[in-house]
């Protein structure tokens, strides 16, 4: 099984200690959502993992591979990232903004058979194909959001990291980005997210990172890392274990009275 893996990251921004020797090791199959409150480092973890920053000490790993010594393509072609603020600003065709995610492969050549096929594979994924012909700008944000995810599809990642994927869709829109997470997990790619609604969390989740003043503080099954005392200690609040229909559902009640998050 492919895995990727953190070990012992460390990583200072402004004189700030954002991540404080954290490894995890991640497989993919499974949909992993990073939780943790703002300023925990979720997003530098996610870059970190993605290639994208490099830890002041500590290694990430792509199988037994040093992610840093893997070439620019090649690790584009094995992990597709989703920014947190995404900017589409080429009035394109969605079909044409899609088959962006084929450069790690094309290079300065056009589209072959290939690279057309899984374009239209990506669209048909995301449930984009219906507006393939439209200009991507004059999207609704929740469409949008399915097309920057067809485009990581269409470079037919091992491994889909996304920064906040859920901020600013309305709650359709949102379970059916979860649902694409879903399916694309049991296709057998890794999917990690960073979350802040604990009941996304929950619902997308087969396991969750609870990060915590830089730390890993809980690792585990939803039920098991969102537990009312994890809770109040990462977030000052009050919630309650509710039976669901198969793990409890946490339920937010308020504030920990005279209690707000430790640092």
């Amino acid at each position: 099984m492919t895995t990727l893996s953190a070990q012992n990251l460390h990583v200072h921004i402004g004189g700030k200690q954002v991540l404080d020797g954290v490894s995890l090791s991640l497989s993919r199959g499974q949909v992993t959502v990073i939780a943790g409150p703002n300023g925990a480092g979720k997003s530098t973890l996610l870059n970190c993992l993605a290639g994208l920053r490099a830890p002041d000490t500590g290694v990430v790993k792509l199988e037994e591979a040093n992610l840093s010594v893997i070439p620019a393509r090649r690790r584009a072609q094995r992990v597709g990232f989703l920014p947190q603020v995404p900017e589409i600003a080429w009035a394109v065709d969605v079909r044409t903004y899609v088959g962006l995610g084929r450069t790690p492969y094309i290079g300065g050549r056009g589209l072959a058979e290939p690279d057309r096929a899984a374009v239209e594979s990506a669209l048909e994924q995301t449930g984009t194909l219906v507006f393939a012909d439209r200009v991507v700008t004059s999207l609704s944000g929740g469409e949008r959001a399915r097309v920057l995810i067809a485009r990581a599809l269409a470079g037919q990642p091992d491994w889909l990291l996304a920064d906040e994927p859920f901020a600013g869709l309305d709650p359709g829109y949102q379970l059916d980005v979860a649902a694409m997470f879903g399916a694309l997990a049991k296709r057998g790619v890794g999917v990690v997210v960073t979350v802040h609604d604990l009941q996304m969390a929950q619902r997308l989740a087969d396991r969750v990172i609870v990060l915590h003043g830089g730390r890993v503080l809980a690792d585990d099954a939803p039920a098991k890392a969102l537990t009312p005392a994890i809770l109040a200690q990462v977030y000052g609040i009050e919630a309650r274990s509710i039976p669901g229909t198969s793990d409890p559902i946490i339920e937010i009640i308020g504030r920990t009275p005279n209690r707000s998050p430790s640092p």
